[in-house]
């Protein structure tokens, strides 16, 4: 596992942080769903990364 996929896969553990504080505080549903597509973007990207790796 390199740098970049390391920085994605915890870029996106810490949207999805964010995602469970904004909902618990009742920030608006659009705030949460954008968060959400980032953090599975970053989370997919990261994975993605691995498996380009080890093939």
């Amino acid at each position: 596992m390199n740098g970049l996929s390391t920085t994605l896969i915890v870029v996106g553990l810490f949207l999805v942080g964010g995602i469970i504080s904004f909902l618990k505080q009742g920030m608006p549903k659009s705030i949460v769903v954008l968060l959400g597509i980032g953090a599975a973007m970053c989370l997919t990207a990261g994975t993605l990364r691995i498996e380009g790796l080890w093939s």
